[in-house]
């Protein structure tokens, strides 16, 4: 079987998907399996070309002011000059170990893209649902899917249950994406293909089943990974400049040295041993040997403090060129590269909070209408808020060497992260409340709800979701600490303004 190398899975039918693909929807005999293991080769992203330490090590060297050095370091050992010969020396093993190691630390991390496969999958081959190892999946094997997977190929869904994937690494999207099986348009773009889940996203709702139609390197994953292999080698600002400055510098002081010596030996009449010794040591003196470690030092400083907001810095001099940048280009603010999401303002019945802090840190100030800071005791109806958006969730919240990092909805993870802000905490309030059943979130009805029974045995429901339709089922508002029925007169009108408020101010979310 010879798959087409570009087919448009996303727009023709499922059906035609599996006939194509010599498959259906029991998946692959195990036979044929193999056979096409054996021709499209393991699921695994292609590792490319590495390089060596030793090459790695041997490249910090290239570098004309450190050939300059080098010659001047074994000139100075050739006339004894033993201190000399070290402190230059020194100076450029210090520079290509610095070098060295940190582009060491940026190999690994720009690897690490490798690790978003999925170890394991459940396939049906035979008829039977089995559970194989990633790098087994062949295209045409159909792969089922739930919640908390990771998709472990590019796949074309031939079946969907209430699916949501989450594609921030591939489109910057924040939000999970709503999958259908029926096709798209061929000219529609990655984050438009709703018929389709690709390798490395996310399952953060719902099931689904889909046959394989790309492994390994012929995955949208796998075109990102070929596409970094491929970087081509640009020389910074700041490398020019150094090149241009050492070649000048080395022909000024060898033009130099050799007047030097010449006027020594024709119109002074010194020997010639003399004036070479003269020559050399006027070059050497020249040289500026403390400008590659004061410049690796300056470099390093900055990848170090890049390193602390979690950035990937692959060579020194890159660190120059982003000074040097004049525009910058970006998708949407904050979700191409971070995929994070922050309750910073909060509406209710009688305040307007305002919480600080950033990313999903359950750590931040809160400031109420005067702008003036509020004590936990002094927010009750922002409590009970946060608890709603803290019982009525399905995300995870949790803190490892990286940092706070979240599984499912970024929306409701930032939901987990305000309910910390104000002080709450989860194992707490499920011993209190526990939960006894959930509506879980779908499109139509745009909403989720939890029912939670207190010790005396009274329900209560939670629910979370978009303002609109929650406007729609309201009656009552929270005010001085217990509900109370909305103004008849005034209806729901000033909270859909504070909504409108809130969505105009740079695009914050707000809670209501």
């Amino acid at each position: 079987m010879t798959i087409s190398p570009t087919p448009d899975w996303h727009s023709q039918p499922a059906d035609l998907s599996l006939q194509q693909l010599d498959t259906s929807a029991q998946g692959l005999a195990t036979p044929e399996a193999e056979q096409r293991l054996q021709q499209y080769g393991p699921n695994q992203l292609p590792s490319g070309q590495r390089t060596s330490a030793l090459k790695r090590f041997a490249l910090q060297f290239h570098n004309l002011l450190i050939y300059v050095l080098l010659a001047a370091c074994l000139i100075t050992l050739s006339l004894g000059l033993w201190l000399d010969s070290a402190v230059i020396a020194g100076v450029v093993l210090i520079n290509a170990l610095v070098g060295f190691v940190q582009e060491g630390k940026a190999q690994q991390a720009m690897q690490a893209i490798q690790g978003m496969l999925s170890l394991e999958s459940r396939v049906r081959r035979d008829g039977q649902v089995q559970n194989l190892n990633a790098e087994q999946l062949v295209p045409g094997d159909v792969v089922l899917l739930e919640a908390g997977d990771r998709v472990p190929a590019d796949l074309r869904l031939i079946e969907t249950r209430n699916l949501r994937i989450e594609e921030a690494a591939l489109t910057g999207e924040s939000l999970p994406v709503d999958k259908l099986t029926d096709a798209v348009d061929a000219q529609a773009s990655l984050g438009d293909r709703r018929c389709m889940a690709y390798s490395g996203t996310l399952v953060s709702a719902g099931s689904a089943s889909g046959v394989v139609v790309a492994t390994a390197g012929q995955t949208e994953l796998g075109k990102i990974s070929h596409m970094l292999d491929q970087v081509s080698t640009l020389q910074t600002p700041l490398l020019n400049d150094m090149a241009r400055f050492a070649r000048q510098l080395t022909v000024i002081i060898i033009g130099l040295a050799a007047l030097t010596f010449f006027l020594g030996v024709w119109l002074r009449d010194y020997s010639i041993n003399d004036m070479l010794m003269a020559a050399v040591g006027l070059a050497v003196a020249a040289i500026p040997e403390g400008l590659p470690a004061v410049l690796t030092i300056i470099l390093a400083m900055g990848v170090q403090r890049m390193a602390k907001r979690r950035a990937i810095i692959r060579h020194l001099p890159a660190v120059e060129s982003l000074g040097a940048v004049t525009v910058i280009c970006s998708d949407k603010t904050g979700t191409l590269t971070r995929n994070e999401m922050t309750v910073q303002q909060v509406f209710t019945a009688a305040h307007h909070y305002r919480i600080d802090g950033v990313g999903y840190a359950p750590s931040g100030t809160i400031y109420g209408d005067d702008d003036q800071q509020c004590t936990l005791e002094n927010t009750h109806d922002l409590r009970e808020l946060a608890r709603a958006g803290l019982l009525a969730n399905n995300a995870t919240l949790f803190k490892d060497e990286h940092g706070w990092n979240i599984t499912g909805d970024p929306t409701e993870a930032a939901l987990l992260t305000l309910a910390g802000k104000v002080g709450l905490d989860l194992q707490h309030e499920q011993q209190h409340l526990p939960q006894v059943d959930a509506i879980p979130f779908s499109s139509e009805q745009r909403c989720t709800a939890s029912l939670h029974h207190d010790r005396a045995q009274h329900g209560l429901i939670y629910i979370i979701g978009a303002p609109e339709r929650l406007l729609e089922v309201c009656n009552r508002e929270w005010r001085d600490g217990s509900p109370h029925p909305i103004d008849p007169r005034i209806g729901t009108r000033p909270w859909i303004a504070a909504a409108d408020r809130a969505c105009a101010c740079s695009g914050w979310p707000c809670a209501l």
